[in-house]
């Protein structure tokens, strides 16, 4: 099977995660990260969603799976040790057109999760639809050695570029070379190094004398 690459808003989104061991608190914690509106389904939970449950982070809709507990729901994860039970969840989430993904299973769900690096706004995600999890997991490692936190901060001074230089100038063709210049100079080396004397004289190259750090409101 050959599964449609796709990045999903789920911010604001109700999103049920049924088990609540280690397995079900990891895909609670990426949930939360991306802004969702989480409940839980478990008759246990670890130490971590127990804490979110009580702050009121994490709603816990009941002990045990039932189909009432799809009502409202976006998408729904299927975490549980139980395979007859994820099953039936599946199941359940097919026929009210929900997204879910089955935890090991993933042919038993409608979406897989991949393998992500993230660095600030940069997500890379890698997927073996489902055939080697592990191997997924060691590309993710490596690269993991080659994206470093730099470029997330790197990010950071693109968004903000992008959003003055979109505000200022119609031209997308004049804009495009700016951007392209950016990401063709040393400014990616330069925020690893952590230099931003050089950092700003790259922007005022490329953009402009009145573009800097501090004048795009990028903490250093």
């Amino acid at each position: 099977m050959r599964y449609y690459p796709i990045f999903l808003k789920v911010e604001s989104q109700i999103c049920l995660v049924v088990g609540g061991g280690e397995v079900g608190a990891r895909k609670v914690k990426t949930l939360l990260s991306c802004g969702a509106s989480v409940a839980l389904v478990s008759p246990q939970v670890v130490d971590w969603l127990d804490e979110k449950i009580r702050e009121g982070v994490v709603e816990l809709r009941g002990k045990h799976y039932q189909e009432k507990h799809l009502e409202g729901c976006f998408l729904v994860i299927a975490a549980t040790d139980d395979l007859e039970l994820n099953r039936r969840i599946a199941k359940d989430a097919e026929t009210r057109g929900l997204l879910c993904n089955v935890v090991d299973y993933p042919q038993e769900g409608n979406f897989i999760l991949p393998a992500l690096i993230q660095r600030g706004a940069l997500t890379v995600a890698i997927s073996t639809a489902g055939k080697s999890p592990a191997l997924a997991r060691q590309i993710r490692e490596e690269l993991e050695l080659r994206f470093g936190p730099e470029y997330a901060d790197f990010l950071e001074i693109m968004g903000a570029v992008r959003t003055r230089l979109l505000r200022e100038s119609p031209d997308s063709g004049r804009n495009k070379e700016k951007f392209d210049g950016l990401v063709k100079s040393d400014l990616l080396e330069m925020v690893r190094r952590r230099d931003f004397a050089a950092v700003d004289t790259i922007l005022q190259k490329v953009l402009g004398a009145d573009y800097s750090l501090e004048g795009l409101e990028v903490s250093r």
